[in-house]
């Protein structure tokens, strides 16, 4: 992603001289003769750096400074100064500038500094992206023909900047697709923010997508920046986007076609590049019939459509999940589970309404509970235990379990026999008047 640099200088020599040297290293660069002139280009673009002047006609550069930090906080301010000027540029610091130099200055000492301040930023977003999504980068376990259309869906999606509408049941990985589709994007060094529609009260979302100034409602004591711009050149995932409010909706249509946002409170837009994926639960389509989201956002939003498919349609998912969380767990405890043929049979036909997070979480109990490391049929809870058909069931008992095998004998014998009674009495090692009570009770 290139960067893009505003400088704020009133002299042209001076400004015109960096403006070539920047761009000769390969930012983007923007000029400005004034302070407003510069802060007029921050409410419209947004600039990971401004060099400003302290001293400029009009707006000087510590006022261009706080508007700078009002409007996009974000953004890096390094003050250029004269000798004679440093309690300024001081005080700047004590402000929020990052950095201060004095004119005349070396162009390779600027670059040093400039490139030192954006990987301090990409490292600010790699914080922000690991506290908002710890836990979440895991990998999509999957093999089933469902899957792998899911899997080469998400590589085919990332590379592009579309919006995109993630919908299957609860607990079948919504989340670990749109960490996917991120991670894989070119927004993957940059910030990746999660909001949970559904978790955040009515009342607090607006401040909580787009942020709030000082003194907007009672108890903002200080400005707050809001999702969207702390996803700002990177991905915002809006979870359970069917739970967000019919007013709301409005807002995140405006914010989706125009790609800018006003904090509450505020009255200047201000500008932002974020991919927004959204997912739920619900059916979105349904909610449209019955008025409670809005037709016009359900467009916008479905772009790309993604179904993740439950469990239950990919069956052949379970044992390799259910692997995956088993080594898991084992070495969380130094421990090598392993499952056994009638607990892995069960494992397959349960049709699990709540997807792999169930899956996972029952095996999480039973590795804790089982008495042994290799997980047995009656180590699984009952309504599991259950789903086997009746001839595995018989399984758990010694005495069906041996009636079975006999019959399979005596069928076996007399096959070989040619349905000679005599012979298959002897092969089996039994009398004929034992062979024939036993074709009888067996029914054969």
């Amino acid at each position: 992603m290139t960067i893009r640099i505003l400088v704020a200088e009133d002299e042209e020599i001076m400004r015109i001289t960096v403006l070539d040297h920047l761009r000769n290293q390969g930012w983007l660069a923007d000029e400005a003769a004034t302070g407003t002139a510069a802060l007029e280009l921050v409410r419209k673009n947004h600039y990971e750096l401004i060099l400003s002047d302290i001293r400029m006609p009009g707006m000087d550069g510590e006022r261009l400074l706080t508007e700078v930090k009002r409007v996009a906080p974000r953004t890096e301010v390094v003050m250029m100064t004269a000798h004679g000027s440093t309690d300024n540029a001081v005080n700047c610091l004590k402000k929020g500038a990052a950095d201060y130099i004095l004119k005349p200055f070396d162009l390779d000492d600027l670059t040093f500094r400039i490139n030192r301040l954006l990987e301090m930023q990409r490292i600010k977003a790699r914080c922000v992206s690991l506290e908002q999504c710890c836990g979440l980068r895991r990998p999509l376990i999957g093999s089933s023909p469902a899957m792998e259309k899911v899997l080469s869906l998400i590589s085919q999606v990332a590379p592009a900047d579309s919006s995109v509408l993630i919908q299957g049941e609860s607990g079948t990985g919504k989340e670990l697709v749109a960490a996917a589709i991120h991670y894989e994007s070119r927004r993957a060094d940059k910030p990746y923010i999660r909001v949970n529609c559904a978790a955040i009260p009515a009342g607090l979302m607006e401040s909580a997508l787009f942020g709030h100034e000082k003194g907007a409602f009672t108890g903002a004591d200080k400005t707050v920046i809001g999702k969207f711009e702390l996803a700002d050149h990177g991905t915002i995932l809006l979870d359970e986007i069917g739970d967000l409010p019919l007013d709301l909706q409005v807002k995140l249509l405006r914010v989706l076609q125009e790609r800018e946002i006003e904090r509450v409170g505020g009255s200047n837009t201000i500008p932002v590049d974020v991919r927004v994926i959204c997912a739920t639960a619900k059916d979105l389509a349904d909610q449209v019939q019955k008025g409670h989201f809005r037709q016009d956002l359900y467009y916008r939003l479905q772009v790309i459509p993604i179904q993740i498919p439950p469990l239950r349609q990919r069956p052949d998912d379970i044992l390799e999940l259910a692997t995956f969380f088993l080594r898991e767990f084992g070495d969380e405890r130094g421990m090598s589970f392993q499952l056994s043929p009638e607990a892995r049979q069960a494992l397959e036909q349960y049709p699990y309404p709540g997807n792999v997070r169930e899956l996972r979480n029952l095996l999480e109990r039973v590795s804790v509970l089982a008495p042994a490391p290799k997980i047995q049929l009656w180590d699984l809870p009952v309504e599991i235990r259950n789903t086997l058909h009746d001839s595995d069931s018989e399984a758990d008992n010694l005495a069906a379990t041996v009636a079975a095998a006999e019959r399979k004998c005596i069928l076996r014998a007399v096959e070989k026999s040619a349905g000679n009674k005599t012979e298959a009495a002897a092969l089996l090692g039994i009398s004929r008047k034992n062979l024939w009570e036993k074709m009888k009770l067996y029914g054969l």
